[in-house]
């Protein structure tokens, strides 16, 4: 099958393409190995790791020329040479002492995890619900001793509203950042987001503002379909997405649990 235009789908992980019990539909299944079958380009946009947002790729069959993970600030390159198949091409980087600092001024209870440029993560005690085989779990005052790609902060002892109006009190204008459905904050390097990196992709692959779409369901997809939809492409918003994304986008579609991207896509 061939397409006559070749799209560039750019999909969120969790809450769009994967449920909250980590499966996949076979809808969704369905209709990503269908979309990619007709020549479009389908990749990945993930605050997830590298090594977590692989799998997924696995899964799904999925073998796009760059994938885009930690909201940003990695952009992976396919590679036959690596032995994962790809190999990191673009690596954003900041000092995060200062982030740290400010933060756990505010969040002494906080748990803390810094992902550095190679990928490695090093994490504090209570970092409980992340994936972290091959991580190391250290002092808080270790965790400024490399730059970072990405840093992640949860505190499970407040509810989303107490830990959005403690985020927004701290000023941290140093980064870019943003904030999970429940209490976690992850923070990039200033100007970093998935919309930058999605922008990278777009050019290097050559293909038009108008033909790209994105899909996704949190705080962390705001600049992302804020740059889509000034292109000219598509910013579809899950279901269950909060207000301020469905805002931006240029469209929402049913919840994950009602397979809403696998309608989208069937649609191409």
């Amino acid at each position: 099958m061939a397409s006559p235009r070749r799209l560039l789908i750019g999909l969120d992980v969790d809450g769009t393409l994967i449920r909250l019990d980590e499966t996949i539909s076979p809808a969704v299944h369905e209709q990503v190995d269908r979309v990619q079958r007709l020549g479009h380009e389908v990749t990945l946009a993930t605050g997830r790791s590298w090594e977590t947002a692989q799998p997924i790729l696995a899964k799904l069959g999925l073998t796009p020329e760059f994938v885009v993970c930690s909201n940003g600030a990695l952009i992976m390159q396919r590679d036959a040479a690596e032995p994962s198949g790809y190999r990191r091409e673009w690596v954003e980087t900041f000092d995060p002492s200062e982030v740290l600092r400010t933060i756990r001024g505010h969040l002494p209870r906080g748990s803390y995890m810094v992902e550095d440029a190679t990928g490695f993560r090093r994490y504090t005690e209570g970092m409980n619900d992340w994936e972290l085989t091959g991580a190391e779990q250290v002092d808080f005052d270790q965790l400024s001793h490399f730059p970072a790609s990405r840093v992640v902060v949860t505190a499970p002892e407040l509810d989303n509203n107490e830990f959005l109006e403690l985020v927004r009190a701290m000023g941290l204008n140093q980064v870019s950042y943003s904030i999970g459905w429940t209490a976690w904050l992850d923070i990039a390097p200033m100007g970093v987001n998935k919309g930058t990196a999605m922008a990278r992709v777009r050019d290097e692959l050559r293909i038009p503002g108008s033909d790209v779409l994105v899909a996704g369901d949190g705080r962390n997809d705001l600049e992302m379909f804020e740059w889509a939809v000034a292109g000219g492409g598509r910013a579809v918003a899950m279901g269950q997405a909060p207000d301020e994304l469905k805002a931006v986008a240029s469209e929402v579609t049913a919840t994950v649990d009602e397979d809403g991207l696998a309608r989208v896509l069937a649609a191409l």
